[in-house]
């Protein structure tokens, strides 16, 4: 799933390519994608592409004044830009992996994608943001937040410390990936309990946090959209890493997995040596 880090690049490099572009069609091939009616897709027609930046982990791309793309990229989503199509023939419904495109009058255009069975990446036309309610509900940008409003924030809701920092409101931009690789930062065990953090975890979490995404953002930046994906596999120390050694002290990364979902974690650096048991309700170690 992008997370901070891709999102950001994502919106830098049509900043870069589409800003100043006008929209010769906007086309919606995947109906259920599109979770808006007013405006319609007609709107964008004739725009110009103003801006693009994110909220959290959703995309906002700006057309104008006053209409906005938000795009959330799901589990399996992402912005393909093309610098010309293979065809100019309209986008026919069916069901191949694309769910919009966007046409730009100098040929070039992007299309948002989703692979798999599960349709669940959503875009949205509005004429403000806040009006996305993905958006409205997320809490201060994890990138941003200084540390008494990250420690405020984490302690405001009492739970695992990996499900709370990818609780979009608590914390926006976060996801699973990242949240394996703060946690390792930090050397916190991911079912650690919040509001039993103490002052010192609480800032080496925050210090871990800022640097991890931080760190993201840079490498991701001035990348191509093709080539975001290698770029957040190569730069990950644990997540995705089971049974693989963990480059700072060399103990195998283990993983925890659940119905739709797993994490990954190093005993050594993060649970004083106890590997966590790979259940979901079985007692684990905090």
């Amino acid at each position: 799933m992008p997370e901070l880090p891709e999102v950001e690049a994502l919106a830098g490099y049509l900043r870069e390519r589409a800003v100043g572009r006008r929209v010769e069609r906007f086309e919606v091939a995947a109906i259920s994608a599109l979770k808006t009616y007013d405006p319609p897709p007609s709107a964008v027609a004739g725009r110009a592409v103003t801006g693009a930046g994110r909220h959290g982990k959703f995309l906002d791309v700006r057309f104008g004044e006053g209409l906005h793309l938000v795009v959330h990229l799901a589990r399996a989503g992402w912005l393909h830009y093309r610098e010309a199509f293979p065809s100019a023939a309209p986008l026919r419904p069916g069901k191949g992996p694309i769910a919009v495109r966007v046409r730009l009058d100098d040929g070039s255009g992007f299309n948002l994608t989703e692979a798999g069975t599960q349709k669940k990446l959503a875009a949205y036309l509005v004429t403000d943001p806040a009006l996305v309610p993905g958006v409205g509900k997320l809490g201060p940008d994890a990138l941003e937040a200084d540390l008494a409003t990250f420690g405020a924030q984490l302690r405001s809701r009492r739970g695992q410390v990996k499900g709370v920092l990818t609780d979009q409101s608590v914390l926006a931009g976060i996801g699973n990936a990242y949240s394996d690789e703060i946690l390792h930062a930090a050397k916190l065990s991911p079912f650690a309990i919040t509001d039993r953090l103490t002052d010192d975890q609480l800032a080496t979490l925050h210090a871990a946090t800022r640097a991890v995404l931080g760190d993201a953002v840079r490498r991701s930046m001035g990348q191509r959209a093709a080539e975001l994906k290698g770029e957040k596999r190569s730069g990950l120390k644990v997540h995705a890493r089971k049974g693989l050694p963990c480059p700072v002290c060399g103990d195998l990364v283990r993983e925890v997995s659940f119905a739709d979902s797993s994490l990954q974690y190093c005993p050594t650096c993060q649970t004083g040596g106890k590997p966590l048991a790979d259940r979901r309700l079985s007692r684990l170690v905090r």
